[in-house]
C-alpha cells in the first residue's frame, strides 16, 4: 500500500497517509476539520523497473561493463600455470 501526501489549502497543515489504492481520498483537515484537503502527487520511489530484470546493477552503463570485462581476462591470464621449463615454443619437449 501506498503513502500518500495531503495538504489543507485552508490551514496549509501537511500530512501522509499509509492507504490501499482504491481507499477514497481524504477530504477532511485532521487540525482545522475544513473539507479543504488536497492529495499531492509524489516523487515516487527512487527504483527503477524497465526490461526483463529488477536490479540495479542490471543497467550499467557500457563503459563499465567494458572495465569489468578486461579485469575478468586479466585475471584468467593470472590464474594460468606457467609453462615447465622443458617446454618450448613448438611444444615440444627437450630431451
Amino acid at each position: 500500500m501506498p503513502t500518500y501526501e495531503y495538504e489543507c489549502s485552508a490551514c496549509g497543515y501537511s500530512f501522509e497517509r499509509f492507504q490501499s489504492i482504491t481507499a477514497p481520498s481524504v477530504r477532511k483537515c485532521p487540525r482545522c476539520g475544513r473539507l479543504k484537503v488536497q492529495r499531492l502527487i509524489g516523487t515516487g520511489s527512487a527504483v527503477i523497473f524497465k526490461g526483463a530484470g529488477f536490479y540495479q546493477t542490471d543497467y550499467r552503463s557500457p563503459e563499465y561493463e567494458k572495465k569489468a570485462k578486461q579485469e575478468k581476462t586479466k585475471a584468467a591470464g593470472e590464474k594460468r600455470e606457467p609453462k615447465s621449463s622443458k617446454e618450448t615454443k613448438g611444444g615440444k619437449k627437450n630431451a
